[in-house]
């Protein structure tokens, strides 16, 4: 893409504000939002914080508390609106998932409130992002949505990430491990990125760290949150799901494998399966588009095996596929606009088939081969 009479498209790094990650860092929301002179905090909270968090949140001053429905949706995001436009909310706090994150998004930003984002799970990089993926009601993919300006502050509780299912981070790894493949493939191409400018080295260098860093500390990590239990593993992981993985997609570019997932939501079967969980499949999916070295998508598979992630369309719902049902999950994922254009070739839904359906191969013969080596943990359905 060229811009200002065929000069190179502008260089952008977009970043939050404030990034706090560690044991106990809900406390400081209360002093994040002092810090930004909000009185009348809107406080945006999946159903199970309480629990989660206890008395924590009875210590904000002022706040409006409501609670997510479920579902990044147009009409709940329309709900939420109303509801901190009605209680004159001066800040929006978003406490959750990233449905949750992405829903306080969409409120906060058009509004131009300060947006505060505490993530209780690390299965996505949404917490960092200036960007929503809203969904029909039905949860199938929708749209992106696009704002001027990331969130004001992310406040990171690793204890409380460590006390959530360990599904959870995995799917997080999942979502990570797409960082630096996207921005690698993107950075050929130097089109735009959903920071709104070019790739930065900055970006691919983070996007690459986030990769080497869950392929050294992911099953560590895992293993720990399995006791709940926080350690230095757990920390490098969650840091990489969080922050590298959000500053590195965003400012890197995304590429296939998010449009894969995107079009796998076309399909009812994949619907139980976090988002984290089926960007995975897009990877490999992705690396058999792009040819890469056979030990490469070794290591990719290998390592989604160690972990638990998907390595076969069985893994994510979809055991009686046709291909039929492919070429619809093909066609969805490139649709003008996705994602997938940002590759350094010019892609087309047959490829796509092609290419999951190499990539369930693959994933079939692998784990075949690994399964006598060593107890591989179970894909959670």
């Amino acid at each position: 893409m060229q811009e200002n009479g065929g000069r190179p498209l502008t260089a952008v790094f977009a970043s939050p504000g404030k990034y706090i990650q560690g044991a106990g860092a809900v406390g400081k929301i209360g002093e994040v939002l002092e810090q930004l002179g909000s009185q009348k905090p809107l406080i945006l909270a999946d159903p199970v914080v309480d629990e989660i968090m206890g008395g924590t949140l009875d210590d904000i001053s002022g706040a409006t508390r409501t609670t997510f429905g479920g579902e990044c949706s147009p009409e709940e995001i329309d709900r939420v609106a109303a509801a901190a436009s009605e209680n004159g909310a001066d800040a929006v706090v978003g406490i959750g998932g990233g449905k949750t994150m992405d829903t306080a998004k969409a409120v906060a930003h058009p509004a131009g409130l300060p947006l505060v984002i505490v993530p209780t799970i690390a299965s996505t990089d949404a917490p960092t992002s200036a960007v929503s993926v809203v969904y029909e009601a039905d949860g199938s993919f929708k749209e992106y949505r696009f704002f001027g300006k990331n969130p004001t502050a992310v406040v990171v509780d690793t204890v409380v990430i460590a006390h959530a299912p360990v599904r959870f981070l995995v799917a997080g790894i999942g979502d990570g491990l797409s960082t630096y493949f996207e921005a690698d493939a993107s950075s050929r191409t130097r089109k735009q990125t959903m920071a709104g400018g070019a790739p930065t080295l900055a970006a691919l260098s983070i996007a690459r760290l986030c990769y080497d860093t869950l392929l050294e500390h992911g099953l560590a990590a895992r293993l720990a949150v399995e006791k709940q239990a926080v350690t230095p593993a757990v920390e490098k992981v969650v840091e990489a799901n969080t922050l590298l993985s959000g500053l590195g997609f965003e400012s890197g570019g995304l590429g296939a494998a998010h449009s894969i997932h995107n079009g796998l939501t076309a399909l009812e079967g994949t619907h139980h399966y976090w988002h984290g969980e089926k960007v995975a499949f897009g990877v490999i999916s992705m690396i058999m588009l792009e040819e890469r070295p056979a030990e490469v998508l070794a290591e990719v598979v290998d390592f989604c095996l160690e972990v638990g992630l998907p390595v076969t369309l069985e893994d994510i719902g979809l055991d009686d596929v046709t291909r039929e049902d492919l070429e619809k999950v093909a066609e969805a994922a490139c649709i003008e606009g996705e994602t997938i254009h940002n590759m350094p070739f010019e892609v087309h839904p047959a490829m796509v088939v092609d290419a999951m359906i190499a990539a369930d191969a693959y994933g079939h013969q692998r784990r075949a081969l690994l399964a006598g080596e060593a107890a591989l943990p179970e894909v959670a359905h």
